[in-house]
């Protein structure tokens, strides 16, 4: 029986399932022209109202619950987990050094790799607890923490606009407790996804594989459909990692070619 299912979990990691690199290849592009929005914006000066609405807000959060649920569900793809956490928590890092190095007023600290790639490593000690928990018990009460912790940046626990239970505001106190969820006033960072609530999150997604595992419907998942946008997904660590920075130098060509009208 051990070699059968080791047997299983080798052929699951050489499938390919398209559809996820080109849902993860679809996010990748929105955050793209999302971040360069911002650059736009907060950078060079651009008057775009809209951008600071409900809607664009609601567009950021879909993107992030894309790429962090993502992340969860496909945690259990491939064989070396710690060592793809390490590299994902080691991309994060380099953000925030590139960052700290290069104006300190656009700080990336504790960013959505960060975070993660905290989360690939806090649940590979973690794996062995969460498989023996019935996959729809273990989403539901997943998704319920994530909604429930949702304000802890704020200062409160609740749901949506309804806040519950007040938190002690001596959690709030320096940058050890901002990369858990309870930043300080003074705490800033241009990308911040804390451990709370995202985790519940990344797990949400680790649970619905294996329901769907159990269930027989992984393979929904293995045919494509545009392959450049699973091209993108397939290599999206090294895209997000250098899209910022080659946004940023084409929209400094263009400011010095006096386009924005500055």
């Amino acid at each position: 029986m051990a070699y059968e299912n080791s047997a299983t979990a080798t052929l699951e990691q050489k499938i390919r399932y398209n559809a996820l690199d080109g849902i993860r290849g679809f996010a990748l592009i929105n955050m793209i022209v999302y971040h360069a929005l911002w650059d736009l914006v907060y950078i060079f000066g651009v008057d775009m109202p809209w951008y600071r609405s409900f809607g664009a807000h609601v567009w950021q959060q879909a993107i992030c619950w894309t790429f962090i649920f993502l992340s969860g569900f496909c945690r259990s793809f491939g064989s070396k987990p710690l060592k793809r956490g390490l590299i994902v928590f080691g991309a994060g890092a380099l953000v925030t050094v590139a960052t700290l190095l290069f104006d300190k007023n656009d700080l990336v600290l504790f960013g959505v790799l960060t975070l993660i790639g905290s989360c690939m490593l806090i649940t590979v000690p973690l794996d062995k607890p969460l498989k023996k928990c019935p996959p729809l018990v273990g989403f539901t009460i997943s998704m319920l923490l994530f909604l429930l912790t949702k304000n802890v940046g704020s200062g409160w626990l609740g749901i949506g606009s309804l806040n519950i239970l007040k938190l002690p505001e001596e959690w709030y106190s320096n940058y050890v407790t901002a990369y858990f969820g309870f930043p300080p006033s003074e705490f800033h960072s241009t990308d911040y996804f804390s451990l709370f609530p995202w985790i519940f999150l990344f797990i949400a997604g680790s649970f619905m594989y294996e329901l769907l595992k159990t269930k027989n419907k992984l393979y929904i998942f293995q045919k494509g459909g545009v392959k450049p946008l699973e091209w993108l997904g397939r290599h999206s660590l090294t895209i997000y990692l250098v899209h910022q920075p080659a946004v940023y130098f084409v929209f400094w060509i263009l400011n010095k070619l006096h386009i924005f009208g500055n």
